[in-house]
């Protein structure tokens, strides 16, 4: 090294620098400088000559970039292309939650290049202002808005908006917990598969008393009825699940959501993909954690909006119910029927069976458990069985006031599915 710093560990300096009446004293500092020099320099003070071959460079013989590709990233190969994927978090007042998802999606070690896109519905909570700030320090990270708000419109928007080349279309709801890795585990299983979606299955859980029975209750077949995501099935194949990750191109093909759903617009989507071929693959490889309704009410009015939305894709594609939903359909003419029991208390009878099936379901779950908590599973489950059915009937009704059966609503223009990336 050129001028290198002397070292406070050597015991001598250069003979010629050693004072001429004697050996140097322990107070008298140390230095490669002639004696008295020493103490009229400070720290980076001291002119060292540039490399001889550094002053005979010709400026014009070096590489220039331009500015913005100074830091440019070295360029993907095409099995990390393949990798690449659109991130939608549509959200809408989640300032709570919203910073927690995004960083632990991007804390995923398989991500390539990865692009978050939180498409916004209009937030009043200070949601858009943390995720403008987190864009702003962070390129992976984007904020676009949503002006029809439901995440349906937000998933499509995205999808239309940003073509950079990524293959996988993956959505995150706010309202869940996320493992390590989720998305990349995705994609592998994707590729793995040749699946056109992966879906996955949710653990529902709570936190006060109420959220837990509604846990419980949702997943267990007293509240999903068996619904393959719902009761932690094996792996494969299936026809619907919790939405995570599409072939971008697939989703593409066949319209993306139905923006007219504002409920059950994945069970919709699940079918016109498998009426055209596509895949669906349930992996076990991955799973979130859903956060039910801490509330009756809020219970009550999610139900509802359920049942409206599997009416909508039934009176849609004129699809028969499976019969774990034929089931809870009967709930509300059942309930409606007993109001007449004092005329006629045979009346009473189905509602009779379906209050002892619940509770009883209910109290078994909470033995199971051993949570006392979870003794109200059984009055949430008839909740949900009952807000479910009724808005199907309502969704029902309203479709034979505005005329009944007539023309199937009009589909997009379908491209042919290809196999996954």
């Amino acid at each position: 090294m050129l001028n290198p710093k002397p070292r406070a560990e050597l015991p001598f300096r250069p003979d010629d620098a050693l004072p001429k009446h004697g050996p140097r004293t322990a107070s008298e500092p140390r230095s490669f400088a002639p004696r008295g020099e020493a103490a009229k320099r400070s720290p980076g003070s001291v002119q060292a000559p540039w490399p001889q071959a550094w002053a005979n460079l010709d400026p014009d013989a070096l590489i220039r970039l331009p500015a913005e590709l100074a830091n440019a990233p070295a360029p993907l190969d095409e099995t990390q292309q393949r990798r690449r994927a659109l991130i939608v978090i549509p959200c809408l007042n989640e300032a709570r939650l919203i910073a927690q998802v995004i960083g632990r999606i991007l804390e995923d070690d398989g991500l390539v290049d990865p692009l978050v896109l939180v498409a916004d519905g209009g937030s009043t909570d200070g949601c858009r202002e943390i995720v403008a700030e987190i864009a702003a320090c962070d390129p992976r990270v984007r904020l676009i808005s949503n002006p029809r708000r439901l995440q349906a419109a937000g998933v499509n928007l995205a999808a239309r908006t940003l073509d950079e080349g990524r293959p996988w279309l993956v959505r995150i709801d706010a309202h869940a917990d996320y493992p390590a890795n989720y998305v990349s585990t995705l994609i592998e299983e994707a590729r793995r598969t040749g699946a056109h979606s992966v879906v996955v299955a949710m653990d529902t859980r709570g936190e006060d008393a109420f959220q837990r029975a509604v846990a419980a209750a949702q997943n267990s077949r007293l509240g999903a009825g068996g619904a393959a995501h719902r009761v932690a099935a094996r792996a494969g194949w299936v026809d619907h699940g919790h939405h995570a990750l599409f072939n971008r191109e697939a989703f593409q093909a066949i319209g993306g959501y139905d923006e007219s759903f504002s409920h059950n617009e994945d069970a919709e989507l699940d079918l016109r993909l498998t009426q055209e071929g596509a895949k669906i693959w349930l992996t076990d490889r991955t799973r979130i954690v859903y956060h039910p309704r801490n509330t009756a009410r809020a219970l009550w009015k999610q139900y509802v909006s359920y049942g409206k939305g599997r009416a909508r894709t039934v009176l849609k594609h004129y699809t028969p119910l499976k019969i774990r939903q034929a089931l809870p359909l009967g709930v509300a003419p059942a309930v409606f029927g007993a109001l007449a029991a004092p005329w006629f208390w045979p009346l009473a009878i189905p509602v009779l069976v379906w209050a002892a099936t619940a509770l009883g379901y209910g109290l078994a779950l909470g033995v199971k458990h051993r949570d006392r908590a979870v003794l109200l599973s059984g009055p949430a489950a008839m909740i949900m069985h009952l807000g479910w059915s009724l808005g199907f009937w309502l969704q029902l009704g309203r479709w034979l006031a505005a005329g009944g059966p007539g023309k199937p609503p009009a589909e997009p223009q379908l491209r042919p599915l290809t196999a996954a990336p």
